[in-house]
């Protein structure tokens, strides 16, 4: 049975204070283990949390005032969850809207990406509405979301529409009821990019940034495409980092990027055991650390950073200004950090952790 629980996990370590303490969202085992945890911060300032049971995508909204309580909120046939497969949440100042892959046959078959929406806090939820136009090209099960500050929703997925995987998006100005004809953001010239890492995205009411990982000339490398005309044309793919990876498989990591208050990005990202931050420019790189799933937000202080020490390991945060990790838990993985601006800025962690009695998606305060 799943259980939501309220609870200070024993296994949370810290080398310094980071605030609130944890909390177990949910916990579960087997068919009923939550899995990749995905959140947003509103306008509000309310926080809204969206992950996978099975079939099943669940809703809550962080309080730190009140127990936080997961509730089914629709059902996606075989969704894709797994290795950064998984829901995504955004809100649009009117509603929180959340996509994620499935179709009638699943295990890579098909899938499309499906939209649904909330005009009341989570309560109920009108879908699904499908933003890839090409049946099933949607069904490496890989996707982002993100809002701009007006509301506009963009998708960005890897998609078979062809021979080879892809690179597209779609917007939506209507809180996710309709989304716009899907654009091609970047096809390789070797013909495919890394087909098993997830794309990210960043908006602001111009620009749209994308973050992937390529796979050109052996190398699997991540590379940065932007639009400055509301995604109506994408520029030239620019490769981040100082020197190529050479590998001739994927590794199943994909990166994030994150805009700060004054619209500078920031990228983080794995080659090979190494965790690297980046801004947008080419050849330019820092070292955090070593592991991999690494993810960044932004608050009124500077990007936040985290990662796990191995697929299933430490809990690493590295905080604005400083160069020093800090252990946050064990036994975790697929961290996620949500950040904002505001009169009481927020920076909030989410992950998942196994132990003997299943998979817990916890949360967890840090600003």
């Amino acid at each position: 049975m799943i259980k939501c629980l309220l609870v200070t996990l024993s296994l949370a370590i810290s080398t310094t204070s980071l605030g609130a303490e944890p909390i177990t969202i949910m916990l579960g085992k087997d068919a009923n283990a939550p899995k990749q945890p995905q959140a947003c911060i509103a306008s509000d300032e309310s926080v809204h949390v969206a992950f996978g049971v099975g079939e099943h995508v669940y809703h809550c909204v962080m309080d730190e005032q009140t127990k936080p309580v997961a509730k089914k909120a629709f059902f996606i046939p075989n969704m894709s969850l797994g290795m950064r497969r998984g829901p995504r949440i955004a809100h649009t100042g009117r509603a929180i809207t959340i996509t994620a892959i499935g179709g009638a046959v699943g295990k890579g078959r098909d899938g499309d990406l499906l939209a649904y929406r909330s005009l009341d806090n989570g309560k109920s939820w009108v879908g699904p509405v499908k933003a890839n136009d090409v049946e099933a090209s949607a069904r490496e099960g890989l996707h982002a979301m993100a809002a701009s500050d007006s509301g506009t929703l963009w998708c960005v997925w890897l998609d078979l529409r062809e021979k080879g995987t892809q690179l597209f998006a779609s917007k939506s100005e209507d809180h996710g009821e309709t989304w716009s004809k899907n654009k091609l953001v970047y096809q390789s010239p070797d013909r495919s990019i890394c087909e098993c890492c997830h794309p990210s995205i960043a908006v602001s009411d111009n620009a749209i940034h994308i973050l992937f990982r390529n796979s050109l000339k052996g190398n699997r490398d991540m590379y940065l495409v932007s639009s400055h005309d509301q995604g109506e044309s994408f520029g030239k793919a620019v490769r981040l980092g100082q020197v190529p990876w050479q590998l001739n498989a994927c590794p199943m990591d994909g990166g994030m990027l994150a805009l700060d208050k004054d619209r500078n990005l920031a990228t983080v990202w794995r080659r090979d055991r190494s965790v690297l931050f980046a801004p947008a420019k080419p050849n330019t790189e820092s070292l955090l650390g070593q592991g991999e799933q690494p993810w960044i937000a932004s608050s009124d202080d500077g990007f936040y950073s985290v990662w796990t020490s191995k697929r299933e390991g430490d809990l690493v945060l590295m905080k604005p200004g400083s160069t020093e990790e800090e252990r946050v838990s064990e036994n975790a993985s697929y961290p996620v950090v949500i950040g904002a601006t505001g009169t009481s800025p927020k920076v909030y962690l989410f992950w998942e952790t196994r132990s003997d009695q299943g998979i817990a998606i916890v949360g967890q305060r840090i600003k």
